[in-house]
């Protein structure tokens, strides 16, 4: 399998440059070790069947065995032995440079678990620093043009150009193939490259999510919370919604602490990465909502867990806006990431919403709006871009850098005469 480059590699970099270890977490098989490997100069597997239990009786013995090598030295897989953490933290400290560690993470081990309480006893502030991966963005697997650099709108450009190269029907497919590496870089076929999704699906409900805490769950329950999930995707759904729905197709009674316990796991794993509330500074006295809005990290989990492909969601335009929205909240993150950013959601009780807020560490922000496309959506997305910006409270923060509506159709990227961006999501870069 050929190496496509990743945005994670100038992060990575960077930060080595930076800090003692870095972190590079994120789901399997979104390509964390394949890009830390990159820049590693000495590795160790942890996961290796051949050598793993003898890795194991060494952590618990000599942890710092385990991180002798040329550096960079990369631990993959580090959260299968807890006091690798304790351990890097000291070697930072005592051997006082930079670039000594990458470690890898397909799972966060929770320090107050009882099993990892005496194991991890420092948060690592100060010496190391954090990536989080995401599967494959459209610039990253070449389905962009990246003509149009979410970097340069920040700067307020007067006249973008980008050419759309998909149709609907190419979206459907990039949303349902996601954003997996194994997909996208091995040469495989169509249908061989959708069937990656459910193959990872089996994997999260036969045994990732209860390997990451080693709490038994039901298969079939979690997929079950995964089809709900699936169509509440982009919503504030409440614990309670997502409890009703599957216990009409559930024999057993389930508890919201049981749904609760299922979520946990599949963020720990990082199967959803649910989206934080913006709290901007408004002249408007209506209330801001603060629930975060539900995400998978890739559009591609979505609809396998309901067991959809293009053509379903060429059928279904409504569902296929919420797939949509989040194939766009997936590449806004990676891309606000390299720009020292965040994404957030905008919701108040009057009901006004904007579906992304992109906000930089300088104060820096845009806002924008994610519409599968035609005439009548984007004026209704321009309207709303434009009344939040009105409320905004300019005398306490900035005014927005750009307002922008992220499309899956469209023939080409452009300015309205009203200011706002008009830009594919084919044609969008960091």
């Amino acid at each position: 399998m050929n190496y496509l480059p990743r945005i994670a590699d100038s992060l990575l970099a960077d930060k080595l440059e930076a800090k003692g270890c870095v972190l590079i977490r994120g789901p399997k098989w979104c390509g964390k070790t394949t890009t830390a490997e990159q820049k590693a100069n000495s590795v160790i597997y942890i996961g290796d069947p051949a050598h793993r239990e003898e890795y194991m009786q060494m952590g618990a013995i000599d942890p710092g065995q385990l991180l002798l090598g040329a550096t960079p030295h990369l631990v993959d897989e580090w959260q299968l032995i807890p006091e690798l953490w304790d351990a890097v933290r000291f070697e930072v400290d005592h051997r006082n440079k930079v670039g000594q560690f990458i470690l890898t993470g397909s799972a966060v081990p929770e320090a107050h678990a009882p099993e990892n309480e005496k194991k991890i006893r420092h948060t690592g502030t100060g010496r190391v620093a954090i990536i989080d991966m995401m599967p494959m963005t459209l610039a990253e697997s070449g389905d962009s043009s990246g003509e149009v650099s979410l970097s340069e709108l920040f700067a307020q450009p007067e006249i973008i150009r980008g050419t759309n190269p998909h149709n609907l029907e190419d979206i459907a497919f990039l949303a349902c193939r996601g954003g997996w590496p194994f997909a996208i870089s091995s040469g495989m076929s169509r249908k061989a490259a959708l069937s990656q999704s459910f193959d990872y699906l089996d994997l999260v409900v036969e045994e990732d999510i209860s390997r990451v805490d080693g709490v038994a769950r039901n298969s079939e329950r979690a997929r079950a919370i995964l089809r709900s999930y699936a169509r509440l995707q982009g919503s504030q759904a409440p614990v309670s919604m997502i409890r009703k729905d599957v216990a009409s197709n559930d024999a057993d009674e389930i508890s919201d602490d049981t749904i609760k316990s299922y979520l946990n796991a599949l963020r720990q794993i990082f199967v959803i990465k649910d989206m934080s509330a913006w709290n901007p500074n408004l002249q408007s006295k209506s209330a801001i909502r603060t629930t975060p809005t539900r995400y998978f990290t890739d559009p591609s989990i979505a609809t396998a867990a309901l067991g959809l492909g293009p053509e379903d969601l060429m059928g279904g335009l409504s569902y296929f806006g919420f797939v949509f929205e989040t194939m766009c909240i997936r590449d806004l993150r990676v891309y606000a990431q390299s720009l020292d950013g965040e994404v957030f959601h905008y919701r108040d009780s009057n009901g006004l919403e904007c579906d992304a807020v992109v906000h930089l560490r300088n104060g820096r922000y845009g806002l924008v709006e994610i519409k599968l496309g035609g005439e009548k959506l984007i004026e209704d997305g321009a309207a709303k871009l434009h009344k939040l910006s009105s409320l905004i409270d300019t005398k306490k923060m900035r005014e927005p850098s750009f307002k922008m509506i992220l499309t899956a159709t469209g023939a080409f990227a452009y300015r309205r005469k009203d200011g706002v961006y008009v830009v594919p999501i084919g044609t969008l870069c960091n």
